[in-house]
């Protein structure tokens, strides 16, 4: 078992959209090309203890004041992409997620009242003005949602063990068209076999979140922080895509025992990590 830490890490997964430039709309286009040209940019520790620092004042900074010009570059098939941070947007919608997960006097001592007041109605006057916004990144703590793992495959898995001075790193990156492609096939397939449930809700949700995307973009799912939660062995032996893949499938052949016993076990071993909060 990983050594769990008193102080509150935020354990934390990411499903990231990198979008081409050409879907960006100029001035914007012009911004991220010259972006991207930088020799080094801030990785996603970086955005992480930016936020995190927001929150030592007193009182503390539920959402940062301006809009971040940050944003994760990745080239594929000679074509620049980008995933921008917009982390303001991303606080005002973590702040509705904190009030269900955290109890009242706890949330209380992280965000006072009268804190998440104030954010919660700067966030409807700006969504007054930007109804259309969207953010290109989702996050989950302490847990990969399991319709994300839909949008992948075992295939396209890249797993690299920690090293001195190095984190280890469990991610993966599909074609926007692929994911598309597996939320479809994957909704098909849990409809047939079950009238409703939380995994197609989720799935239903991230694919509506897909369709907003340019669809030549690439759709990355990251371990992130989490894979401080795991042992490496753990994360060697993890082929989450592949187990709920074995799942979908047996639905798609009648196999109700099978497809039962996949999940189980997925739940069972995202259960064991989200365990792992109450004891920190």
């Amino acid at each position: 078992m990983p050594k769990v830490s008193s102080v509150i890490v935020p354990y934390a997964a990411y499903l990231r959209v990198y979008e081409p430039l050409a879907a960006f709309p100029e001035p914007e286009r012009d911004h991220w090309a010259r972006y991207a040209r930088r020799p080094e940019r801030p990785t996603y520790q970086d955005e992480l203890r930016r936020s995190l620092a927001d929150l030592l004042p007193v009182p503390p900074v539920a959402v940062p004041v301006h809009e971040s010009g940050d944003a994760f570059v990745l080239e594929a098939g000679g074509v620049v992409h980008i995933c921008p941070w917009r982390t303001r947007l991303r606080g005002w919608q973590a702040l509705g997620d904190l009030a269900e997960e955290l109890p009242v006097p706890v949330l209380d001592a992280v965000l006072p009242p009268l804190v998440r007041h104030q954010a919660a109605q700067d966030y409807e006057r700006w969504l007054a003005r930007n109804p259309d916004a969207r953010p290109w990144i989702r996050t989950a703590t302490w847990q990969v949602p399991l319709n994300w793992f839909v949008l992948v495959s075992d295939e396209e898995r890249e797993y690299a063990r920690g090293s001195a001075g190095q984190a280890p790193r469990l991610r993966y990156r599909t074609p926007m068209v692929q994911a598309r492609r597996r939320v479809a096939r994957g909704l098909r397939a849990l409809r047939d076999a079950i009238d409703e449930g939380p995994l197609i809700d989720g799935l239903v949700d991230v694919g509506r979140w897909l369709e907003e995307f340019h669809p030549r973009s690439v759709v990355e799912l990251d371990y992130g922080g989490l894979v401080h939660a795991l042992s490496d062995d753990e994360l060697a032996d993890d082929h989450s895509a592949a187990d709920v893949a074995r799942g979908i499938e047996a639905l798609r052949q009648g196999d109700g025992r099978a497809a039962g016993e996949a999940y189980a076990g997925l739940v069972e071993r995202w259960r064991a990590v989200r365990d792992l909060r109450s004891a920190n």
